[in-house]
């Protein structure tokens, strides 16, 4: 092991680069950090300070008890977050959720490492693949990649892997799904690659459902397009479904809901009119995506219009649809469990070019990154996250849970974590089946609080 370890070089001063750069620098790992603001601008950005908060100020929810993204906040803390540090000495008030002055949570992150002694800040593009003798590299780049990188990664990952469009389908948490209207089944009963020929839940729809949701699709109050988006086209593969209903009224019956090669189990003498199918997007089973349903639909719409359909009228949704322009990898394929590129492991990974969604867990893969790049640089292998944790769910998801043939970007939620159960209640009791409501979100962050601990403080635990 080098008590004088070779810099890490950081890609990217944004979210997950900023963290990166902090988990190596507080490690005693020596960082370069690269930042292209202010020489090299961005269609988005306004300053050159570091994790700049380009759209909301919100990192949601912040209770650690009830929701996933708190529990991921709590999980950063317990290990040593920047972003949390600055979001707690930043924030503003926001009733339950976690809200920052943008300009003063940029300034604390900037400060801090700007003036760290490990810490040494290059401006300028890397325009291109890093030099072959940069051994260790975290790109943490984020949807904004600059083009000349973008084209080097896809280049370099074969084209079809680097997404410059991003077409988002609703996900829908499985136990939300009301089974007694829906029904497992694959069109005409086709075995596929690990599948049964029930894999695919599917929605009924009589010919009067089915026109109602149209017009609901039509009337459907939209999103537009951020100004430096409007210039991406849509791509037919592609195409949002109120677009798909505006060409005429039957055009989803002949596209994503057609009916055929399906019979209703509940009711196999009445052929539906039209189908909507879900998709399972996790590998333990508890996230469902609608096919074909990428939307510029307002998120409340989504969820007025979504839940006029049979068997989802009290659906909960673990992320809503979106089109908009992104760069991400198709990392369940590209990249090993530490996030390193396979086809070349000196380059590693973090953000939103993983394919996570938002501020929160764009940090989360960066401080991750910064941590196994920590580890390698010292001699030691990284230690992974327990799969039961905020950090290690969402790890998994992007490195080989997900369905790499569906895979998009995803926030933190529940639907990621192993099925946990109820403890005993005031009566000494356990619970009948699985873990309901506000006592089966317990059970999960105190497992994963338990286990985090296991995992920051091995050495402790062993003692125990």
């Amino acid at each position: 092991m080098s008590s004088n370890p070779k810099s890490v070089h950081v890609i990217g001063a944004g979210m997950a680069g900023s963290e990166a750069a902090w988990a190596l620098a507080n490690a005693g790992v020596p960082v370069v950090l690269h930042e292209m603001r202010p020489v090299v601008k961005t269609d988005a950005h306004q300053t050159d300070g570091f994790a700049e908060l380009v759209c909301s100020n919100s990192f949601r929810s912040d209770d650690a008890e009830q929701n996933a993204v708190g529990l991921l906040h709590e999980e950063m803390r317990r290990a040593g977050s920047l972003t949390m540090e600055a979001a707690n000495l930043a924030k503003v008030p926001a009733g339950g959720a976690l809200a920052v002055d943008r300009d003063n949570f940029s300034a604390y992150v900037t400060e801090k490492l700007m003036t760290h002694p490990l810490v040494t800040v290059e401006r300028g593009e890397i325009a291109g693949l890093p030099p072959a003798d940069w051994d260790s590299v975290i790109v943490s780049t984020g949807p904004l990649t600059s083009p000349a990188l973008g084209e080097a990664i896809a280049g370099l990952t074969g084209a079809e892997e680097l997404a410059f469009f991003d077409a988002i389908a609703p996900i829908v948490y499985r136990d939300s799904i009301d089974m007694s209207v829906c029904w497992f089944q694959s069109r005409y009963d086709k075995v596929g690659p690990g599948g049964t020929g029930k894999d695919y839940i599917n929605c009924p729809l009589t010919r009067e459902q089915y026109e109602v949701f149209i017009r609901e699709l039509i009337d459907g109050e939209k999103g537009d397009f951020k100004e430096w988006e409007k210039n991406t086209p849509y791509f037919e593969g592609c195409l949002p479904i109120e677009v798909m209903a505006e060409r005429g009224a039957e055009t989803l019956r002949f596209g994503p809901m057609k009916p055929v090669g399906l019979t209703n189990e509940h009711d196999p003498q009445v052929k539906p009119y039209a189908i909507i199918q879900l998709r399972q997007d996790n590998a333990l089973g508890t996230l469902y995506n609608m096919v074909g349903f990428q939307t510029k639909l307002k998120h409340g719409e989504q969820t007025r219009v979504f839940r006029t359909i049979p068997g989802l009228e009290r659906a909960e949704f673990a992320r809503l649809g979106g089109l908009h322009r992104n760069t991400f990898l198709n990392s369940p394929k590209l990249l090993d469990g530490s996030m390193r590129l396979k086809l070349d492991p000196r380059l590693r990974f973090a953000g939103q070019v993983t394919g996570v969604e938002g501020y929160v867990e764009s940090a989360a893969m960066g401080l991750l990154a910064g941590r196994f790049a920590a580890a390698e640089r010292q001699g030691h292998a990284p230690s992974m996250p327990p799969r039961t944790t905020a950090l290690g769910a969402l790890l998994a998801h992007i490195t080989g849970d997900a369905n790499a043939e569906t895979f998009q970007p995803m926030n933190v939620n529940f639907g990621l974590f192993p099925e946990v159960e109820v403890g005993l209640d005031e009566n000494g009791k356990r619970p009948r089946g699985k873990a309901k409501g506000p006592a089966r979100k317990r059970a999960y962050t105190s497992r994963a609080l338990r286990d985090l601990e296991g995992w920051l403080n091995p050495r402790a635990e062993a003692t125990e």
